[in-house]
């Protein structure tokens, strides 16, 4: 009798599993996902990955690019019919931007419809990923927009010149410490900085253009760093159709030709056990530590 026991509580855990529909980026969830019992009921299903907070790499951002693009790599792998994309974010650096922005483009590549759903923001590196869908979702007073390129840092010569304090530097080359907080920019700096700025803004133009099949021109004209509202986004041509999650979901279930009600499938990274202990404060400490550590780098994020 106890030998029996063991498996079948090992297919209730399964069962639950499955009826749950949250499936996370572990070895686990991967092997029931592409169960031959499993496949057969995929036909119906809508994978849903979640893009929240600043887009960064490499540090403890809330949308982290390597769980992000896990994510993505797992509606492919599980061959969904569509995904959508809920995208809640001011944007963040440039290549996180561009990674998760390919890695939605690589999945509609292999045949699978990708919306993308706007929250309460959705703007700069927020809309440059949802330009790799197939089509745009956004409430009518979601905040988006700020299509632009800011690269900041603090100048505190005259904090340091107050307090006695003094930097003693050696270096391989002229601007080698350009935007120290011990120095102001010289104009030279400030036009390389600039060439970098205008040619990475290029770039994002380059993308919206090709997504939204608009030109260059008709992109520059709403392209100045100002915000909006998706109803204005609507009329810029950024986004298709203004509505809720639902909408995504009908407009998902449309593209995919899927008849009846779909099966919704989340995917979720596994949060760092910081997360998991911590909750919303994790989330201000992480909010403080990416502020930090973005000094001097060229941002697609709403100030």
């Amino acid at each position: 009798m106890g030998y029996c026991q063991m498996p079948l509580q090992g297919i209730k855990i399964l069962l639950i599993a499955l009826e749950s529909r949250i499936y996370k980026a572990n070895p686990i969830y991967t092997f029931i996902m592409k169960l031959p019992w499993f496949k057969k009921k995929k036909k119906q299903h809508i994978a849903i990955t979640k893009i929240e907070g600043v887009i960064a790499d490499g540090i403890d951002a809330s949308s982290g690019r390597e769980e992000v693009v896990e994510s993505l790599k797992m509606a492919e792998e599980y061959e969904v019919k569509a995904l959508i994309v809920r995208i809640n974010s001011p944007g963040g650096t440039v290549g996180a931007s561009q990674e998760i922005y390919q890695a939605i483009k690589t999945i509609r590549e292999k045949g699978i419809p990708v919306v993308a759903s706007f929250g309460d923001v959705a703007a700069s590196g927020g809309v440059y990923v949802a330009m790799a869908a197939n089509k745009v979702v956004s409430n009518p007073g979601t905040i988006t927009g700020s299509i632009g390129v800011i690269i900041k840092s603090n100048n505190l010569t005259e904090l340091y010149s107050k307090i006695g304090v003094s930097a003693q530097v050696i270096k391989s080359g002229t601007h080698k410490d350009i935007l120290a907080s011990y120095r102001a920019l010289t104009e030279e700096e400030r036009e390389l900085l600039q060439e970098t700025i205008d040619d990475t803004y290029l770039q994002f133009v380059e993308a919206v253009a090709e997504g939204r099949g608009l030109s260059m021109d008709e992109v520059k004209a709403f392209s100045d760093g100002r915000i909006f509202s998706g109803r204005q986004a609507k009329n810029f041509k950024l986004v298709d159709e203004l509505g809720d999650f639902q909408t995504a979901i009908n407009v998902a279930k449309q593209l995919a030709g899927i008849e009846g009600e779909p099966k919704l499938l989340h995917l979720e990274p596994e949060k760092s056990w910081r997360e998991t202990l911590l909750g919303s404060f994790s989330k201000a400490v992480n909010r403080w530590q990416i502020g930090s550590e973005m000094q001097g780098i060229p941002l697609w994020l709403m100030p």
